[in-house]
């Protein structure tokens, strides 16, 4: 990942840094505004884009947050230094669940899953963008909770900034290779531990080109 991060927040030096990396190198400029913010559960688990200290205290206070659940994983830019220190200050549980957007892999998806079943709530969970990661944590966590799959594939929106057609469109064809598979007939963790087929999803799926030039490169979607 790029970073001109140096892992050093005790100096004004060092804590400058990682301001201009999370601003400019890792896009959080853009976050300021737009914070695609929503409610998965109401209460018990809410999902944003990749929240600056300030207002992951705002948002602390507001809906008394517990947890926070990170699916960038430990990326050592600025952005995630920043954000560790803030969730310490706050007093909030930090669980890293790192997720890939562009295929979804068992053992990742597992530690999720064992992530958001142990977490206190109310939690907050996010990724870079908001859109296709933090989206389809929200959909396991659907499923984890009895919901069905057209409810999982609720939480990957065009309101969100996912897009179906590109590279990320991945995530909605494993919840609907679960359906086909074992919907109603087997356990969503079950199927993931016993029968899911990453090579598969990955070899049948394909991204239109459009999509996945916005997605990647326009937006730089991780």
């Amino acid at each position: 990942m790029d970073t001109i991060y140096r892992g050093e927040l005790d100096t004004r030096r060092g804590r400058a840094l990682a301001w201009v990396d999370s601003m400019f190198v890792d896009h959080a400029v853009l976050r300021l505004a737009w914070t695609n913010f929503s409610v998965v559960v109401p209460g018990v688990l809410y999902r944003s884009n990749h929240p600056t200290p300030g207002r992951l205290a705002a948002m602390a206070r507001r809906l008394e947050l517990r947890t926070l659940v990170n699916l960038r994983g430990a990326c050592e830019n600025g952005s995630d230094a920043l954000t560790r220190q803030a969730a310490a200050r706050l007093g909030l549980d930090f669980v890293d669940a790192p997720l890939r957007s562009r295929a979804p892999q068992r053992e990742a998806i597992l530690r999720l899953a064992e992530g958001l079943l142990a977490m206190r709530t109310p939690a907050l969970m996010h990724c870079k963008s908001g859109a296709d990661r933090a989206g389809f944590a929200a959909g396991v966590f659907v499923l984890l909770h009895g919901g069905s799959v057209a409810d999982a594939l609720r939480q990957l929106s065009w309101r969100n900034g996912h897009f179906r057609r590109s590279a990320a469109g991945i995530l909605d064809a494993f919840f609907l290779r679960y359906g086909r598979e074992a919907a109603g007939r087997k356990p969503f963790l079950d199927w993931l531990r016993e029968d899911y087929d990453e090579m598969a999803l990955r070899r049948d799926f394909t991204a239109g080109g459009l999509s996945s030039f916005v997605n990647d490169r326009l937006l730089a979607r991780e």
